[in-house]
């Protein structure tokens, strides 16, 4: 998808300047919305490409203007909503319909630990053969997706040139629009700095990005 939260190779947005000593949280309530988010998504409504997909869905100017736990309440309601899990009326009064039934959560406080230390692999078991091997020039596609893709437009058309492959993964531009998990190789490509932006880059510099094979095509 094609929008203001791809900005890996926008110009305009100024340095990226890291906070020193940055805690792991600015304020209470961001900790409160990272628990909110693991206790919604434990109920399996969506996946983790749809949550991602819901966060580029936000205005250009809200996401923008927002911080990042401010993205991710965002896009926990908007997944809320659409899975039928809270109404807009309980959300506007902050108070549970009494006509709706209680459910039992599937993620309690004692169930945490195992949940977060389980993570959420995404490795998945194939019989097909790897397209592409390391050291081979591949050229990323130039797609212009609807839908959720983790090809950045700043190496769409670029050439690479493949580093390794790490198995087979869900495919997030599938798994997003719950079209199944299609399972396929991803690759670590290296592209030279000077392909992506010019004569103007560092000669030795390069980024690397992590691409799926539908991504790229064979040079």
């Amino acid at each position: 998808m094609n929008g203001v939260h791809d900005m890996g190779g926008m110009h305009g947005y100024g340095p990226v300047v890291p906070e020193a000593d940055e805690p792991i949280f600015h304020a209470p309530w961001e900790g409160r919305v990272l628990a909110l988010r693991r206790a919604s998504g434990a109920w399996r409504r969506w996946n983790i490409d749809a949550g991602r997909h819901s966060i580029e869905r936000l205005p250009p100017a809200d996401y923008v203007r927002m911080s990042y736990y401010e993205k991710w309440l965002a896009s926990c309601i908007s997944l809320l909503l659409d899975a039928g899990l809270v109404t807009p009326q309980e959300l506007a009064s902050g108070r549970r319909d009494p006509a709706v039934p209680v459910a039992t959560p599937p993620l309690t406080a004692d169930k945490v630990a195992a949940a977060v230390a389980a993570g959420g692999p995404t490795e998945r078991a194939t019989t097909a053969k790897p397209r592409f091997a390391a050291g081979q020039t591949v050229r990323a596609r130039n797609i212009n997706p609807t839908g959720h893709t983790r090809l950045p437009r700043y190496v769409r058309g670029r050439l690479g040139t493949i580093e390794c492959h790490h198995g087979a993964h869900v495919y997030p531009d599938s798994n997003a629009r719950f079209d199944g998990e299609n399972p396929q190789y991803l690759y670590t490509v290296r592209f030279a700095a000077r392909e992506l932006w010019g004569d103007k880059a560092a000669a030795g510099d390069a980024v690397y990005v992590d691409l799926w094979e539908d991504y790229l095509d064979a040079r």
